[in-house]
């Protein structure tokens, strides 16, 4: 199936770290202008999948390349090269394809919990590229996940595939419900619909709609809203899911920017102008710079309280557009490391 925010994430080396922005738990972050500030930084746990990204050959490879992917995995890199304690709940196995993820993870500062190499094989994506980068993938996918602990967890994330498909959306599903029940943890979900492989609409739609419920933070692009709700505007997509419990709920919209809601007011950002390379994971970084954005403790005890002060929503649109913009300028699901989120050195390019 087609998507504008495909899985796709190429394995960036330990050359790209800038400076030491990367010390992980109690150092550089941004405030609501961009500068760097030293402060503490939320530890982030992710649920779901990641996989390997089987892509067609080209002029530069022509047999193919095979690299690290997965919407959950993309959003736990971009938390960590912001600077996270970022821990990943996923199933791999120590094979060859397992051992790649492993390697790309630990470049950019993700650790697996217990238990993660315990799969029987590493699961793939086979893709293949339209005309305009866009890609349509066949999943050969691992369902299962381990169980994670919540010791210690500041800010809780799940999304695609894993958050909905049993086993693994079982194990999503209770470790929401016990992060709601303790207190204090912010929730946060994308959908980001695989169609093919996520079951019939109304299954799909009421799975999606109760992790909406366990959630504070909810982000889902345009093409998800017209698939779970066909017909339905975007302003009342938003409403529905603040309704159902969300502080802040988001809707990208590609190069028209996203849409937003909090429990007083809806609003709006614009994506900035950029030379757009491909599309590749820009959801993924839209919701890791989303989330680096509103987990300062004053803002995220805000969205887990449900307080109607929201002065922060359009800083931290800002910055979830900014971090898809260095994404999408450049080949690959390649999130952004903090001096290129706060525009204090150009992104590099890759591939």
């Amino acid at each position: 199936m087609n998507q504008r925010e495909p899985s796709t994430e190429h394995a960036a080396s330990s050359s790209e770290r800038h400076g030491g922005s990367e010390r992980h738990g109690g150092s550089e972050r941004h405030d609501s202008a961009g500068h760097l500030t030293s402060t503490h930084l939320a530890s982030t746990l992710v649920l779901g999948e990641a996989l390997v990204d089987l892509l067609p050959g080209d002029a530069d490879s022509p047999e193919g390349r095979a690299l690290p992917g997965g919407s959950p995995m993309n959003v736990a890199v971009g938390l960590a090269r912001l600077g996270h304690p970022s821990q990943l709940a996923a199933r791999l196995a120590d094979d060859q394809l397992g051992r790649l993820v492993l390697t790309h993870l630990e470049e950019s500062g993700v650790a697996l919990v217990d238990g993660a190499l315990d799969g029987e094989r590493t699961s793939t994506a086979k893709a293949t590229l339209d005309a305009q980068g866009s890609a349509s993938y066949e999943f050969d996918l691992d369902f299962s996940l381990p169980t994670p602990h919540l010791d210690d967890v500041e800010v809780l994330h799940t999304g695609s595939i894993g958050a909905v498909v049993d086993p693994g959306g079982a194990v999503v599903r209770a470790s929401f419900a016990e992060a709601r029940a303790h207190g204090g943890i912010l929730t946060s979900y994308d959908p980001n619909v695989r169609a093919a492989i996520m079951g019939d609409r109304e299954t799909v739609r009421e799975r999606v709609e109760a992790l909406v419920a366990l959630s504070h933070v909810v982000k889902l692009s345009d093409e998800d809203a017209e698939w779970l709700y066909p017909g339905v505007s975007p302003s009342e997509v938003l409403r529905r899911f603040t309704t159902l419990g969300a502080s802040l709920a988001v809707m990208t919209r590609g190069g028209e920017g996203a849409l937003a809601r909090t429990s007083r007011r809806e609003l709006t950002v614009e994506a900035p102008p950029v030379r757009v390379v491909d599309t590749v994971g820009a959801g993924d970084a839209f919701m890791s710079g989303l989330l680096h954005a509103v987990s300062a403790a004053s803002t995220r005890h805000a969205l887990v309280d449900g307080l109607d002060e929201d002065a922060w929503a359009d800083a931290a649109l800002a910055t979830a557009a900014r971090s898809a913009a260095v994404t999408v300028a450049r080949a690959g699901a390649n999130p952004p490391w903090p001096r290129e989120l706060a525009g204090e050195e150009p992104a590099p390019r890759l591939g």
